[in-house]
């Protein structure tokens, strides 16, 4: 939101912004940490699970993956490489479209997504809901509303 002819944060506005940067890394840092600890798997691999896992067939094309996670294509197909080297999922070739792949979801993936779904549910808890009074819980989703609607604008 503009605030009129200034052009530049203030200094408090500054002060809140830093403070929304290192608070949400030191969240992020703790959730990779927990869910690494626990299961073995990253963030990166977690979302990957998660997208397939919700998918129809439990496959997506890499494209599609892509934007379900909102990461770069050429970052999905290195992730990729690597996971499908630990067997959490498969690359085969698109039965309607002979260009492209589809990554599937191999059953030693399903079984680290749902074997890491509850401590990292657990944790989502313990790390966030119950840091904040549901007042609070209720601003942040909007908070978090209303910054993907300007940046949908921008």
């Amino acid at each position: 939101m503009s605030t009129g002819t200034r052009r530049f944060p203030t200094q408090a506005e500054l002060g809140i912004w830093r403070d929304y940067l290192e608070t949400g890394e030191a969240v992020r840092t703790e959730m990779a940490a927990r869910l690494h600890e626990a299961s073995g798997l990253s963030t990166g691999d977690y979302a990957v699970l998660l997208a397939l896992s919700e998918a129809p067939g439990q496959r997506l094309r890499s494209s599609e993956l892509a934007a379900t996670i909102g990461w770069e294509r050429s970052r999905v197909s290195h992730h990729l490489g690597r996971m499908e080297k630990r067997g959490l999922i498969r690359r085969e070739e698109c039965a309607t479209d002979n260009r492209g792949a589809e990554v599937v979801l191999a059953p030693d993936g399903l079984a680290a997504f749902q074997g890491a779904t509850r401590p990292h549910l657990r944790d989502i808890r313990e790390i966030f809901v119950d840091a904040l009074t549901p007042a609070q819980l209720e601003a942040a989703g909007e908070i978090a509303a209303a910054l993907r609607a300007h940046l949908a604008r921008e």
